[in-house]
């Protein structure tokens, strides 16, 4: 049965099965995570034809972002522990894309406008959902999502749909488009 009924007063169980509102931080965080995966497998959808290598490497970011929840779904302060697994590894080899791809992409002095194809602007939606995941990161203020790197992760992630953005154009032949702003006279 998919209801419990359970959650018709407005609340939820953690993994530890502690009761709390749905409008608890870790939820919105918890809820802004679970967009993001749910974003990151339609962009994966998108490219799965024309980019089986990036299809793989989404699918295994997804796998990354439930561990992610995983952590977060359990209280810090329970016997239980986050997943073994985790560490700065996963950031470290995001890093190494964005820069692997980045040596074969025009350096940006400009802003980009999101868009060129459905999946570059697809990458540019999962990036600002990502940035969103963040803040409720930051705002929860979670020990164990600090600790474990889990912040900086997403910092990256951010980073890394941004370049992806870019890099799937670039495999398309597709141009960017840019806008400079003028500070100065505005």
């Amino acid at each position: 049965m998919i209801y419990t009924k359970t959650g018709d007063d407005g609340t939820t169980s953690l993994g530890d099965g502690q009761r709390v509102r749905k409008d608890d931080a870790r939820i919105e965080a918890l809820g802004t995570l679970d967009e993001l995966n749910a974003q990151a497998g339609l962009l994966a959808e998108m490219i799965r034809q024309n980019h089986d290598d990036i299809y793989r490497m989404l699918k295994n970011l997804q796998t990354r972002l439930f561990d992610v929840q995983t952590m977060l779904a359990i209280p810090s302060d329970t016997t239980v522990h986050p997943s073994p697994h985790w560490g700065n590894a996963p950031t470290r080899q995001l890093e190494r894309t964005i820069d692997r791809w980045q040596q074969q992409l025009p350096q940006l002095n400009t802003f980009v406008v999101a868009g060129g194809n459905m999946a570059s602007a697809q990458c540019h939606v999962v990036r600002c959902v990502c940035r969103r995941a963040e803040r409720c990161l930051v705002a929860l203020d979670d020990t164990c999502a600090t600790q474990n790197g889990v912040i900086a992760y997403i910092n990256r992630l951010s980073d890394f749909f941004f370049v992806l953005s870019r890099w799937i154009l670039h495999l398309e032949g597709i141009a960017e488009y840019y806008i400079t702003v003028d500070y100065q006279n505005t």
